[in-house]
């Protein structure tokens, strides 16, 4: 569903792009492309590459008896020759960017906070400058503050809000409570506005929730200058696809992933998530605007540009769960400047990021009807015709494992008591039909996560990371546990597995090719060896399988990817050994290089320019391993 309302201003403003050498957003630039131009580490210097540096986050990070987050995954920063990062615990530090000695820390204290019910942890924050009179490090944290600090000292500025600090509270009344509702990813600063989603715990248990509202703040003064309401009030845009009037009491629809800013155009894009409750929609019938959604907005004012409605009536939990990519590309000799975002679903929607206009038509095609009652799902869903799908969609026999006889038996059983399908199938209430649930794939965790994918433009090819990672679908009555008719059946994620192996072919995860230019896959390949050594050992050696891709267990979706000049870099966890660094041939997805590292690489690389040496540097550790940057560099 497309909805148009085109607003175009000439007023450029500012614009914050990148000097040679630095990375000044999540994604490097606010176009969310991942991509430098460096080129001292090449294909041939990329195996001379040695540690640099490794700092610590214990030495900053809060006081011993804080709640210990899991995996430190936030990506760094580096601007005016300062390195920045924040800590699972919200804790912001900038570092000297050639030695990782520490030049100042912040610390907000939001492990004194009663922790929300979602935890604390962060993605990063966003670095903003006008001219070079003034530079800011922005922090949204999970005790629901907007806190500016000055990029150089690390103190908190002054005229901004109540002395450098804005209570996110503001604006959402009584509809929120702070335990449901906090901050995970960076902002987006998009000219003057600084641009806030949220993270909204929704475990499934009450169709009672807060609304993940975007607000824009003015990056000076802290002032909060509008608000979009992702789930329409009255009299706004989309509140029929309310029914009911359900948009009183329904939650989240909310950006709780990174977003995209075009400053020349003054818009910004937010990829939206899935509706109170993820998996049963009877109390919320209707398409459900702006739910799972790609919103364009005018920065300035909050007002709606255009947007496209990705799943109708979601209960798969397919949050647009990255920041789309901002490109620019040639279609049959047309240049478009396009935005592409990639889903869960394993989808590449691309859109003139202007107009909305699909580059490619999008077909909306019937989807099975649900079996549940009280839902009532939409008959049709949006497929593009263009690209196609990079992860599998669905799952049918034919999918199953069958490296041997007696892993593909077994599999054979083990859908039997499952409700199984092409994509988007209806989830059921657990023993309809003698079934335990449906089979989802890609599954909640699958498709493209929230590390997003990664533009080249000298090729105009997009490369996706994504995971199948089935999972399984079961409702069970509320019987008054809830004001919910139906709870999800949270007793599993995923299916059974066939002597401990994933139930389908493989390749487990990937990294695909997508050529913008033509709509078509260059190249894909698995990503990482997976159980490649345990299933050759099962086949007693009389072949090689070849590289099967990471098991979503090696937490695969969570490490992000980074394009140079020469080269695509992915990180991969890599169990027992901690994880791998790997370097590709962009034109053909072949490894050129790789290393095995003693830590766990979470966050996504990040790469820069200081004193004449290139550096890359990404997060690593939690739980196990202990969280720090690691920096690599050429002797």
């Amino acid at each position: 569903m497309l909805g148009v309302g085109l607003l175009m201003s000439c007023d450029t403003g500012p614009t914050h792009r990148p000097m040679d050498g630095e990375w000044l957003a999540f994604a490097a630039d606010l176009h969310s492309s991942k991509y430098s131009a460096l080129d001292q580490i090449t294909e041939t210097t990329v195996h001379l590459l040695t540690s640099a540096w490794t700092w610590s986050v214990n030495d900053v990070d809060g006081p011993t008896g804080a709640r210990r987050p899991g995996r430190f995954r936030s990506t760094p920063l580096m601007a005016n020759d300062t390195l920045y990062i924040s800590t699972e615990l919200n804790v912001v530090a900038a570092l000297d960017p050639g030695t990782g000695a520490l030049r100042w820390v912040y610390d907000p204290k939001a492990y004194d906070f009663q922790s929300p019910a979602i935890g604390l942890n962060s993605r990063g924050v966003a670095y903003w400058r006008d001219g070079e009179d003034e530079e800011r490090i922005i922090l949204a944290t999970g005790s629901l503050q907007l806190i500016s600090l000055d990029a150089a000292t690390g103190t908190l500025a002054s005229g901004f809000g109540e002395g450098g600090i804005v209570d996110l509270a503001q604006g959402l009344s009584s509809e929120i409570s702070r335990l449901q509702y906090t901050m995970s990813s960076p902002p987006t600063i998009c000219r003057d506005t600084i641009v806030v989603g949220s993270s909204v715990f929704d475990r499934g248990l009450t169709q009672n929730m807060p609304p993940g509202h975007v607000r824009g703040f003015d990056v000076r003064t802290g002032e909060m200058k509008w608000i979009f309401h992702t789930i329409p009030r009255p009299g706004e845009f989309g509140i029929e696809t309310w029914e009911n009037d359900s948009w009183e009491y329904t939650g989240s629809t909310n950006v709780w992933s990174m977003m995209s800013c075009d400053e020349e155009l003054g818009f910004v894009y937010l990829p939206t998530g899935t509706a109170t409750n993820d998996w049963y929609g009877g109390h919320r019938l209707g398409d459900n605007l702006f739910a799972e959604s790609l919103v364009c907005l005018e920065a300035d004012t909050g007002k709606r540009v255009w947007h496209f409605q990705g799943v109708h009536h979601g209960v798969w939990d397919y949050d647009f769960a990255s920041a789309p990519n901002l490109v620019d590309i040639i279609v049959d000799g047309r240049s478009i400047q396009a935005v592409a975002q990639v889903s869960k679903q394993g989808f590449t929607y691309v859109f003139d990021r202007a107009t909305g206009e699909p580059v490619w038509s999008i077909e909306e095609r019937q989807v099975p009807a649900s079996t549940v009652p009280g839902e009532r799902l939409s008959p049709t869903q949006p497929l593009p015709t263009k690209p196609p799908p990079f992860e599998h969609q669905g799952i049918t026999t034919d999918d199953l494992i069958d490296f041997t006889p007696e892993l593909r038996a077994e599999a054979l059983t083990i859908v039997e008591d499952f409700a199984i399908g092409p994509l988007f199938p209806p989830p059921i209430v657990a023993s309809h039909d003698g079934k335990q649930g449906t089979i989802q794939v890609p599954g909640l965790l699958g498709g493209a996560n929230w590390p997003g994918a990664a533009f080249d433009p000298e090729t105009g090819y997009l490369f996706v990371p994504s995971s199948t990672y089935p999972s399984v679908l079961a409702l069970k009555p509320g019987n008054g546990s809830s004001d919910l008719d139906y709870l999800f059946e949270r007793w599993t994620r995923e299916p059974p597995k066939p002597q401990d192996l994933p139930l389908l072919k493989p390749p487990y995860s990937r990294i695909t090719a997508i050529d913008l230019n033509t709509g078509t896959i260059a190249w894909q390949v698995a990503r990482g060896d997976g159980p490649r050594g345990r299933v050759n050992r099962m086949l007693g050696g009389k072949r090689d399988v070849g590289p099967l891709g990471a098991v979503m267990g090696s937490a695969v979706n969570t490490n992000g990817l980074l394009l140079t000049k020469t080269l695509l870099f992915a990180n991969d966890a890599s169990p027992p050994v901690g994880g791998i660094m790997r370097a590709f041939d962009k034109e053909s997805g072949l490894t050129v290089w790789e290393r095995v590292i003693n830590t766990r690489p979470v966050g996504s690389p990040i790469t820069y320019m200081y004193e004449d040496r290139q550096y890359i540097v990404f997060a690593a550790g939690g739980r196990q391993y202990a969280p720090e940057l690691r920096a690599y560099a050429l002797p």
